[in-house]
C-alpha cells in the first residue's frame, strides 16, 4: 500500500520542488504516512482534492461513515500544530471542525466542507462581501496570544521576507514600492494593540472560504480552512482581501478600484480604512515577491504591477 502515488496540485508541487531535497523526501514518504493514518484513524481514502499549496489534501471516509478531509502539511512550510491550535480556539465558529491531529506526521483530520466560494459563480464583489461576513463570525476576542504569533511579530517577519527576496528579484517592481512597504510595516508594528487583538485567520482568501454543506441555496453559510493563525488586529485579514482578485482590479484604474475595495471592506466590517490599506499594500508586495520565488512569474508580476500603481498614493500617511 505504501507505493501509491498521489498527484499534488500544481501550487503544492512547485512549493515542494522549491524546497529541494527536503521537498523530494516529503513527496516520497507520502504513501507510507497515509497508510499509517488510514489504519490509525480508520479511514478509507477517496482521492486527492484540488487546492492546497502547502499540503496534500485527501477526501476520506471514516469507518463510522463520516465524510472528512485528511491534510498532510509540508513540515518546513505548514505547521499542523499551529493550525490545530487555531481550530481548537475557534471551536467550529467560522472554521472547519477539527476531528484529530497527529503532530508526528503533521496531519490533520477535519470536517469536510463544500466548494470554495471562488468556484460558486459569485462576482468579485459578492465574494468579498461574503468573506467579510464570515470573518465577522470567525474573529474571536482573545485575552492572550494563546501561542499565536502577534501582529507586530508578523510585521517583522514580512519585512524580513521582503528584504530577503528583494535581493534576487530587484527590478520586478519599483524600489519606491518596496520602500513604501517597509514604511507601512513599521507603522503596523507600532500600531499593534493587544486590546484590539482577535483570533485572526491570516489567509482568508477565496479558496480558503468553503461552503457549509446543507446550508440554504439562497443564503449559504461558509467556513474557513487553512488558517495561519495570528493574535492581531482584524485589519490584517482584510488586507489579504486587498492582495487578490487581480483581474477585477485591472478591469479599470487599479488605484481607484483598490480604494473602492478598501472602502467596501471598511464599510462592511467597521474596521478603519487606513489599517486595511496598509496591510493590503504590504500583502500585495510580499505576496508578489513570494510568487516570483515560486516561479509563478506571471501572477507575481501582475500583483506587483498593481502595487506599483498603489504606491503613488500616500493615503494621508
Amino acid at each position: 500500500m505504501t507505493d501509491r502515488v498521489f498527484d499534488l496540485p500544481e501550487a503544492a508541487l512547485l512549493r515542494a520542488r522549491a524546497a529541494g531535497s527536503e521537498g523530494a523526501q516529503w513527496i516520497e514518504g507520502l504513501g507510507e504516512k497515509i497508510a499509517r493514518l488510514e489504519k490509525m484513524w480508520d479511514l478509507s481514502i477517496e482521492g486527492v482534492l484540488s487546492g492546497g499549496s502547502e499540503s496534500l489534501v485527501l477526501g476520506v471516509t471514516r469507518k463510522d461513515g463520516l465524510l472528512a478531509v485528511l491534510k498532510l502539511g509540508m513540515p518546513w512550510s505548514a505547521d499542523g500544530g499551529q493550525e490545530a491550535n487555531v481550530y481548537r480556539l475557534a471551536n467550529g465558529q467560522g472554521y472547519a471542525e477539527l476531528i484529530a491531529h497527529d503532530p508526528e506526521l503533521n496531519a490533520l483530520l477535519l470536517e469536510r466542507l463544500g466548494s470554495p466560494i471562488m468556484e460558486l459563480g459569485f462576482s468579485a464583489h459578492e465574494r468579498i462581501s461574503t468573506i467579510c461576513q464570515t470573518l465577522q463570525t470567525a474573529w474571536r476576542p482573545l485575552s492572550s496570544p494563546n501561542g499565536l504569533m502577534s501582529g507586530a511579530d508578523k510585521a517583522q517577519l514580512l519585512a524580513d521576507l521582503i528584504a530577503s527576496i528583494w535581493q534576487t528579484k530587484k527590478g520586478s517592481c519599483q524600489q519606491t514600492t518596496v520602500d513604501r512597504a517597509f514604511h507601512l510595516l513599521k507603522e503596523r508594528e507600532t500600531a499593534h494593540d493587544t486590546a484590539a487583538c482577535v483570533l485572526v485567520h491570516g489567509d482568508p482568501h477565496e479558496y480558503n472560504t468553503l461552503r457549509v454543506p446543507g446550508s440554504p441555496n439562497d443564503a449559504p453559510d461558509f467556513k474557513f480552512i487553512d488558517p495561519d493563525g495570528l493574535y492581531a488586529e482584524p485589519a490584517y485579514d482584510l488586507g489579504i482581501l486587498m492582495r487578490g482578485e487581480n483581474e477585477d482590479l485591472l478591469s479599470g484604474d487599479p488605484l481607484e478600484l483598490g480604494r473602492q475595495r478598501c472602502a467596501t471592506l471598511s464599510q462592511r466590517t467597521g474596521i478603519a480604512f487606513q489599517a486595511i490599506w496598509h496591510w493590503g499594500f504590504i500583502e500585495r508586495v510580499s505576496t508578489g515577491l513570494h510568487l516570483l520565488e515560486l516561479d509563478m512569474t506571471e501572477e507575481g508580476l501582475q500583483t506587483l504591477a498593481i502595487a506599483d500603481r498603489w504606491a503613488a498614493w500616500s493615503d494621508g500617511t
